[in-house]
């Protein structure tokens, strides 16, 4: 008798479909009539960028692998893809090595190799557990109360921010692992009615700090640093770590220091008060022991690392700092060659954000970005500069519902923003770009998918469907107004 045939798995069917999709978008976008005023390899471009978006968005393969599709096969069919028609009629012109030198300009981009160093930094707090040590102290000291509790998780994350460009890394990598042994503590389980004991106030706390800590430092999001290389690239404007963290500091202190109390009173604790907590983290501590040579050297290579990109800015390249520090770490034996080898997060990140800022400079290389810039602007004609900027940031903020990644948000609509932005006339450039890219972090929040931690406190069990949406709708709602109402007014007094 003949076997039935075995029906494919629906995983399986779901792969498929999002590995042809991104091939159907390009192709689709192909056989549109080019826009008038575009040349065709412009357009032709944007096809195939818009196809690694959408492979970006749905991810059937790794990020790296789809940003890596997409600048080869560019640099395969440069001649339709990439150039102009007057480089390709200059006889001095070598098509083949100018798209290879194309292809991996991504490779040299200093943002690039400062996300790079960053990643060593975080190598560096879990393999001498330093960073673990900073919870723990905060959660010792902080614990007893339910809200106290809270601003200890927003503090912990606070001091590990500027030295992890991951945001997922600082999450499920140190804070996640701490605070899911908390709850246990009070009784509170996941995926039960207890969860309101305290999870789902602990855990809801951790992802908006998570949110918060990303938009106030530069080097805190991995998102950031390809913002950075996108407005240099667009704009020609260079913003420092510095300028960055002046910039979104009013709206940062007050949201980092109002958060635990707001998330108290719409999602308060059943629990206020517990004895065990600290007693569990001094428990902890003492296994941990005192701080070992490598932890203490570590302290002093961040903050010298820290002190170098707020203050020398100007006398050695915040890549180069960050180089320097990796090297010294290296040598003292923080960490070995090893670990540096094995870091399959940070080669995997600095393969694809190579290929990200490489296809993102081919926009404005092609010409692209300058004719969406002069379109942009005149369907915005007769606004004011203030009315666009807050138009501008109100849609870039907002579509992120669209988006399951940052990277991919960033990679899609920065560009286009920071164009449509330029070509308005009285706009103040620096204070737009200042906007865009420090919205990146906060953003996250309003949904479950919005930034790489949000599926960690997702699936934790303590966040049900239903009140995360409510929740992320409301801070969403409270970092976008304090965004426009604190930090817009203070960034155009500072700039």
């Amino acid at each position: 008798m003949k076997e039935p045939a075995k029906k494919a798995e629906p995983g399986k069917k779901n792969r498929w479909i999002f590995l042809a999709l991104p091939v159907l978008v390009s192709v689709l976008l192909l056989l549109v009539p080019v826009p008038a005023g575009l040349e065709p390899y412009a357009w032709h471009f944007f096809a195939i960028f818009v196809g690694v978006i959408v492979g970006l968005i749905f991810e059937p393969l790794p990020g790296a692998v789809i940003g890596l599709t997409g600048v080869v096969i560019i640099a395969l069919f440069s001649q339709w893809l990439l150039f102009s028609p007057a480089e390709l009629a200059d006889p001095k012109f070598k098509t083949a090595a100018q798209a290879f030198k194309w292809a991996v300009s991504g490779f040299g981009n200093s943002t690039v190799w400062l996300i790079f160093g960053a990643f060593m930094f975080a190598a560096g707090y879990d393999k001498t557990q330093f960073g673990r040590r900073l919870a723990l102290i905060l959660v010792k000291y902080l614990g007893r109360r339910s809200l106290t509790l809270g601003y200890a998780i927003t503090f912990a994350d606070l001091l590990l921010a500027p030295f992890t460009p991951s945001n997922t890394a600082r999450s499920g990598g140190t804070i996640y692992p701490i605070i899911a042994n908390l709850p246990p503590l009070y009784g509170s389980k996941p995926n039960d009615p207890s969860a309101r004991k305290i999870g789902s106030y602990l855990m809801w706390v951790a992802i908006t700090a998570a949110c918060i800590t990303s938009s106030m430092f530069l080097s805190a999001l991995a998102p950031n640093l390809l913002a950075l290389g996108i407005v240099n690239s667009v704009t020609g404007i260079n913003i420092s770590w510095g300028t960055w963290f002046i910039a979104f500091l009013p709206v940062g202190l007050l949201l980092l220091l109002t958060m635990p109390l707001l998330a108290y009173w719409f999602y308060p604790p059943e629990v206020k008060i517990n004895d065990e907590v600290p007693r569990w983290a001094t428990a902890e501590l003492a296994k941990l022991g005192k701080m070992s040579r490598h932890e203490i050297l570590l302290l002093v290579f961040v903050c010298c690392a820290l002190a170098m990109w707020i203050f020398a800015a100007s006398f050695i390249e915040p890549a180069m700092a960050a180089l320097l520090v990796v090297v010294l770490m290296l040598w003292t034996g923080v960490l070995n060659w090893n670990d540096i080898t094995s870091n399959k997060p940070a080669w995997n990140t600095f393969a694809w954000f190579a290929t990200l800022v490489a296809l993102a400079d081919g926009l404005s290389r092609t010409g692209f970005i300058a004719w969406l810039g002069k379109e942009g602007a005149a369907l915005m004609g007769g606004i004011s500069p203030g009315a666009a900027t807050i138009a501008l940031l109100l849609a870039f903020y907002l579509l992120h519902y669209l988006f399951a990644s940052t990277t991919a948000h960033t990679t899609a609509l920065l560009p286009a923003m920071l164009t449509i932005g330029a070509a308005i006339p009285g706009i103040n450039m620096q204070v737009f770009c200042l906007l865009m890219v420090t919205s990146l972090g906060v953003m996250g929040i309003i949904t479950p998918y919005g930034t790489g931690p949000s599926p960690i406190y997702y699936g934790s069990g303590y966040l049900p469907t239903k009140d995360y949406w409510r929740l992320g709708t409301i801070f969403g709602a409270i970092f976008l107004i304090a965004l426009l109402v604190i930090g817009y007014p203070w960034m155009m007094m500072m700039f």
